[in-house]
């Protein structure tokens, strides 16, 4: 099985430093697993997007971008689940 590389925009890594210590390390293990299975169980596409996916991760929620070409997965978004979409 071939094993994607994660990137994170800048706008989600300073949202991932915010976070509290227990919840940066539930994101951080599902920011890691996108490199296994980059569309998970519970992996939705957003309606209006060409190539945006999002996870749940307990209160937050990741939005995503993979490219199956390169083998890259783009972390765009991390946030919680009321400010994230906006």
């Amino acid at each position: 099985m071939t094993r994607y590389s994660v990137q994170i925009t800048r706008t989600a890594e300073r949202a991932l430093k915010k976070l509290p210590q227990n919840d940066r390390h539930r994101v951080a293990r599902t920011v890691a697993m996108l490199a296994i299975d980059p569309r998970p169980r519970g992996a939705r596409k957003l309606s209006g997007h060409d190539d945006v996916f999002r996870v749940r991760t307990g209160r937050y929620r990741l939005l995503y971008s993979i490219e199956d070409k390169r083998l890259i997965v783009l972390v765009l978004k991390i946030g919680h689940r009321k400010d994230v979409y906006r």
